[in-house]
């Protein structure tokens, strides 16, 4: 509506210029002023009242009621996430903490627990083949135990088969220690022959190893057409620590050629870093690694402080 134009009295005749708007309060009926037809009148003002501001048709109270109705919808439909967008982020969280858990708990399983190492080469063929993935037990000796005769044992070398050979310190070793790099040419695995304070010889007129004068019947793990070594020795192993052999032991470099070197190639108990017990790959030769049932002749006859 344009500002310009005229006002419009009750009667539909347009005000006089220049006089004022009447106020509010001259538009409600009084005594004084009586209207000629009631009934017209008060539906005039009915229509009035309740057509004022509304669109022809249309319930003012609903109106306003639909109005407000959409009004929130909307706000709340802008403050929504549609529910597939949220549910898919929630799903991407759950795994991040899963995977997280997993990942922390891989670790502390494979610095304190279990660990997989690979065999490199074939001095222990006839148990274990180049290749083979072996899992290590790093408990079994952890509360009370120690190793056994009969035991294949994973060992650090560095001081008895590496006497002049640095350890890896730092960042390096934590990560070697945690699993997350390999051990490298410093670790190996061999069968226990004898363990501390036992006399292990070989050979006598049988071509048998001895252990506490004790003939030992290797025919169960030793490597088909190898001597039991062929090289002779006669030694008494420092107490703390364990004599080493190979099952292959024409291609195996064990305590035997170590003698002459500080430590005579006993390797000490502290540096072994688990049993291995099983062979976990390739698939096809998956087993336990049991103590062959020869060695229970020698329980008993020396060793770890026993009597021979």
């Amino acid at each position: 509506m344009s500002t310009h134009e005229p006002l419009t009295d009750r009667d539909g005749g347009s005000a006089p210029t220049g006089t004022e708007s009447p106020a509010r309060s001259v538009g409600v009926s009084g005594p004084d002023r009586a209207d000629p037809d009631p009934g017209r009148g008060g539906a005039a003002g009915a229509d009035a009242a309740s057509g004022a501001g509304a669109e022809p048709g249309v319930d003012a109270g609903a109106g306003a009621a639909s109005g407000a109705g959409a009004a929130a919808e909307a706000e709340g439909d802008a403050g929504a996430e549609p529910e597939p967008a949220a549910a898919g982020r929630r799903w991407s969280r759950d795994l991040l903490w899963i995977g997280a858990v997993c990942v922390v708990v891989l670790l502390l399983v494979n610095a304190f627990v279990a660990r997989p190492f690979g065999v490199p080469s074939g001095s222990m063929e006839g148990t274990l083949e180049p290749g083979d993935r072996v899992l290590v037990d790093q408990l079994a000796y952890s509360f009370g135990d120690r190793p056994q005769r009969g035991d294949v044992v994973v060992f650090d070398g560095i001081g008895s088969f590496l006497p002049y050979q640095d350890e890896p310190t730092g960042l390096r070793h934590l990560l070697t220690q945690a699993g997350l790099a390999p051990g490298g040419d410093t670790v190996y695995v061999k069968r226990v022959i004898g363990l501390g304070g036992d006399r292990v010889t070989c050979c006598g007129t049988d071509g048998r190893l001895r252990v506490n004068g004790v003939p030992l019947d290797e025919s169960a793990y030793l490597f088909p057409g190898d001597a039991p070594s062929a090289v002779p020795f006669d030694i008494v192993v420092p107490t703390g620590k364990l004599w080493v052999m190979g099952d292959h032991r024409s291609a195996s470099r064990d305590s035997r050629d170590h003698l002459g070197e500080p430590g005579g190639g006993a390797v000490p108990e502290d540096r072994v870093i688990g049993r291995a017990s099983w062979v976990l790959f390739p698939l096809g030769r998956a087993s336990s690694l049991d103590r062959p049932a020869a060695f229970a002749a020698i329980e008993g006859t020396g060793g770890h402080g026993e009597q021979r």
